[in-house]
């Protein structure tokens, strides 16, 4: 039993993203990548399909020699690093979905995708993920790799036997609203005794604002984590504790990981990555999953992107491999080997994405992730969302974990937003 990948990778964000890039260079120096026929690429492991990668080394070997390098350990400081050191700079960088609002400042660091003729491509990703991409002076810094629609995972004989529904339409369909999906909960617990429908408040809280086109900071870096769709998704996660939907244990832990083996987990709100982690964390459920659209309208969690170092000296040539890493067929391809869910649509209806799963009853999951790729919200991220967001997650924490009385810990979670945003020159 494990971590999951991406729990892993939160839990080495806790630290401002505001100060992420912060001694960047303005511009480089001579540049310190590629030499002749040598062209590195960098990325971390799960970030590509292996063999994508490995038929891109062959593809291209006539004309560069690729060497595509996992860099384990904490991604970001390590191209940062670099980066600023002027040396060893890779000429293509993999930048991680939650760290791309704290890159696309210093996009000066990095080729504009648009001077090479990104625009072509455009129709062939998913708008709001193409911009994603995109700094505030509509330089394009990276190309978009996957992306993480969220969606309703749920073990079908459990909802079944609690007298819920238990088919992916009617589950969708009669769970739409978050009072229905609440209410549910309540029904699971009493028909089948210890059983909850989530693991912890967090869940309920992070969605809800992903579901939205506002984070807690706007582009005139005024905080807003205390505007009506932050204090919405708070008395949400509040009111799933007060009815007792929520259990005491940890995501990713030995005890969490039991619960849902048992039965008595069996229900979690999730992005299509987690379904490699479900497996891989408790695979004797296999056959007992299904998977369903989320409450009200899909979230987005994770998601990433290549870019081109300003020390790439062949930028065309570097280009002409992201596009071909990252069309609809291989992007099939990376879903398959490392559940890397396509910013491609063209790649839904491929036969590699059609495949029944056994692991969910034979259902293809696509069907449903797809459509709740296309109806993501388009939302600003900040470079200080990491920072000024991260007291509210903890504080919620609290509430869910500790019982932490809910009004105290909002009041105390705008305590610690206030003075981040000071420092950080947010205005509160």
């Amino acid at each position: 039993m494990r971590l999951s990948r991406r729990g892993l990778l939160r839990a080495g964000l806790a630290g401002t993203a505001a100060t992420a890039l912060g001694g960047l260079a303005s511009g480089c120096a001579v540049p310190t990548g590629s030499t002749g026929r040598n062209m590195v690429l960098w990325y971390w492991s799960g970030g590509l399909s292996d063999t994508v990668v490995k038929n891109a080394k062959a593809r291209y070997d006539s004309s560069v020699a690729l060497d595509a390098i996992q860099i384990g350990g904490q991604y970001r400081s390590k191209l940062i690093t670099t980066i600023t050191g002027r040396a060893h700079i890779p000429d293509i960088a993999g930048l991680k979905g939650e760290d791309m609002a704290a890159y696309l400042p210093n996009a000066d660091q990095f080729i504009d995708l648009r001077t090479l003729g990104a625009e072509k491509y455009r129709s062939q990703y998913l708008p709001w993920k193409w911009d994603q991409g995109i700094a505030d002076d509509g330089t394009m810094v990276g190309f978009p790799i996957d992306c993480g629609p969220v969606a309703h995972y749920y073990q079908y004989e459990i909802f079944r036997r609690a007298g819920l529904p238990y088919e992916p339409d009617d589950v969708t369909n009669e769970l739409n609203t978050w009072e229905k999906f609440f209410d549910a909960g309540v029904r699971l617990g009493k028909r089948v005794p210890g059983a909850k429908l989530l693991t912890d408040v967090n869940s309920v809280f992070e969605n809800v604002v992903q579901q939205g086109a506002k984070r807690y900071v706007d582009k005139d870096r005024h905080f807003i984590g205390d505007q009506d769709h932050v204090r919405r998704a708070w008395a949400l996660a509040v009111e799933a504790k007060r009815r007792g939907i929520v259990s005491d244990l940890v995501s990713g832990t030995p005890d969490q990981l039991s619960a849902i083996q048992d039965g008595k987990l069996p229900s979690q709100l999730n992005a299509s990555w987690a379904s490699f982690d479900i497996k891989n964390g408790v695979p004797k459920t296999k056959g007992r999953w299904r998977v369903a659209q989320m409450p009200v309208r899909p979230a987005n969690n994770g998601g990433s992107f290549l870019s081109i170092t300003k020390a790439c000296r062949e930028p065309e040539q570097a280009f002409e491999i992201i596009t071909w890493i990252l069309n609809a067929a291989n992007q099939a391809q990376g879903y398959v080997d490392a559940g890397l869910f396509p910013s491609t649509p063209a790649s839904y209806g491929l036969k590699q994405m059609q495949e029944p799963d056994e692991f969910f009853g034979g259902q293809v999951t696509t069907d449903v992730f797809g459509p709740a790729a296309r109806k993501i919200a388009v939302a600003y991220n900040s470079p200080f969302d990491i920072a000024l967001g991260q007291p509210l997650k903890d504080e919620i924490k609290n509430v869910g974990v500790l019982g932490k009385d809910p009004k105290n810990a909002w009041s105390d979670a705008m305590s610690k937003c206030r003075r981040i945003a000071k420092h950080l020159g947010v205005s509160y």
